[in-house]
Parts: C-alpha cells; structure tokens; sequence
C-alpha cells in the first residue's frame, strides 16, 4: 500500500480487485436500465432537466442540463462525456462534480447520454457528443451561453471521447472550442496492448478492463495499423491548433504514461496545456476519496483552470 497516497490508501485497501468483460458490462447495464431516470435532485440555485435532442441515428438523444437560476449575461458553458470505459455509464454519476462546478463557477453543462459500447461502437459514442455539441452551438441563445466560450470536457473514457470530439470539432471547423478538459483520460488504445503493466499499483480500471473497453468500442482487437485518430486520440499525429488544455491523472493510474504522452505533444505542437499528477492516486480516486485534502485540491485545480479559461472579468 505505500505507493498509494496516504489519504487514499483505505479506500486502495477495500476495493476489490476485479476486471469488467462481458458478464460484469450486462449486470451493470441491466441493474441500469431497472433503476431507471430518477427524479433531477434539488439543487439551490440551479435548474436540472433533462432536454431529448435529434440523434445522429434519428432517435433521441437525451442531454442533462444544469443551468444557474439566477439571470446573468451569456454564460459559459461545458459539454461534458462521462466515464465508464465506453462501455457502462450515465451523466447522473458526476452529478455531484456538475453542480458544484456549476455554482462555483457559473456555467451550464451539457451532460450528454451518449450510446454504449459493444452494442453500439465507434463511431457512434461519439457521433452523440459531436451532435449534442452542434447543438448546445445552435441553442447558445436559448440557453443563454456565450457561444464563444464552450468547453468539452469529460473523464476517463469522457475524456477520451471528448479528446476525439475536439479533434473532429477542430478539422470540420463548425464551431470553435474554447477548452478542452480531460480527467485521467482514457486516450491510447495501444495501453490495451502493454506487457510491463504493475497491476499490483491499479485500482478499479485493470488492463484486463482496458482491452474489453477498446474491444468493445472500436469493435475490434485494440493495438492494430488503422485504428482512427478520432477514437484513439493519442494516435493523431498533428495537434496543432487545438483548444487550450487542461490534463489529471494520478501516477496509479493505468492511463498515466498516455496523459502524459499526450500533454507533452500538445505542448510540442504549441497547445497551451497544463498537466497536474497526483502522486499516489488511482483511477476515479477523486470519486472514491471525496472528502479528502488530496481531492479536494484536485478539484480545485481543475476548478480554477475552467474559471481561468472562460470567465471574464
């Protein structure tokens, strides 16, 4: 346990160790899909609903929403990819991060519920956030968002998608994006691929879960020649251009190399990026260890870094 940070060694300790696949991903859909939308939560000066939107498929697409009440002048705004591997998942698991972000700071965020994989690969996921995107773009004046300061934002595979949505946002040149956010982002499908991992150092994300995710989103074996740069980010060869940065990760984290990796070629390419590592955390530790020093300042950083970047004045 001495690799752990001290705050967050308990919680290291009572996790149990286990890999998603198959049988774990339909258990955690199924417990899901019984448990069904619960009622918005009642949040001091915010407004929660949910808004169904067109999908690229033709259904709906739902988008949470979580709107300071009171009236302000256009407001800026963060598209938000939850995690879960690509694979389980739904924007109610940040709802605590998305209202104190929210009141903060003063922000909408546009939390979308984007198709799962295996049942629905790539580029599906992300075809839902790019058209939720397009959206929150097209409604910025009923919304009340300053179109001109739109974040994308997400964490682990979230952010992932949300890395391949700046980059699919930045060629099709529609609209622009003011920042880009990723929380130990899931990047590089060739992590899926690596022999010299330290298990022993992993919590809650195994490389044994990492292969089944990347299988299960680009619908085939993940570390091959043609994999796109739009799934598997870290693949994307030029990153100029791109929104300013802001990238966490702990270095128990399975995704620590890749963040890395991909902070230093930002900034190689001129990207302004800054790059916070948190010794002695793993994966989702700021979920798990809520209420500790550690978090607390994790959330901060990222808190002020969002602050910095749209707010004026």
């Amino acid at each position: 346990m001495s690799h752990f940070h001290p705050e967050l060694r308990r919680a290291a300790r009572l996790i149990p160790r286990f890999s998603f696949g198959p049988r774990l991903s339909r258990l955690a859909k199924g417990l899901q899909r019984r448990r069904g939308l619960s009622a918005p939560p009642s949040a001091e000066g915010l407004a929660i609903r949910d808004e169904f939107i067109p999908g690229p498929d033709g259904s709906p697409l739902r988008v949470k929403l979580y709107i300071p009440a009171a009236a302000q002048p256009a407001l800026p705004a963060i598209l938000w990819m939850h995690g879960g591997g690509f694979i389980i998942g739904t924007p109610e698991q940040d709802e605590a991060r998305h209202i104190a972000l929210c009141l903060k700071v003063g922000l909408v965020i546009a939390a979308v519920d984007y198709r799962l994989s295996p049942e629905h690969p790539y580029p599906a996921p992300l075809a839902d956030g790019y058209a939720a995107l397009a959206w929150l773009h097209s409604e910025a004046g009923r919304l009340n968002i300053a179109p001109d300061r739109i974040a994308v934002a997400g964490n682990s595979a979230g952010a992932g998608l949300a890395a391949g949505l700046v980059l699919m946002a930045h060629d099709r040149a529609e609209f622009r994006v003011a920042f880009q956010l990723l929380i130990y982002p899931m990047l590089d499908d060739r992590t899926a691929c690596r022999t010299d991992i330290d298990e022993r150092r992993l919590r809650l994300w195994s490389t044994e879960s990492n292969r089944f995710g990347w299988r299960s989103y680009l619908g085939r074996e993940p570390g091959g020649p043609d994999v796109p740069a739009y799934a598997s980010p870290a693949r994307r060869e030029d990153l100029r251009g791109l929104p300013p940065t802001w990238i966490g990760v702990g270095d128990c984290d399975l995704f620590h190399d890749e963040s890395i990796a991909y902070a230093r070629r930002l900034t190689e390419a001129g990207v302004p990026c800054t790059l916070t590592i948190v010794e002695g955390a793993f994966h989702v530790f700021d979920l798990v260890g809520a209420k500790t020093e550690v978090v607390r300042d994790f959330h901060q950083r990222y808190t002020e870094a969002l602050s910095k970047a749209l707010c004026r004045g």
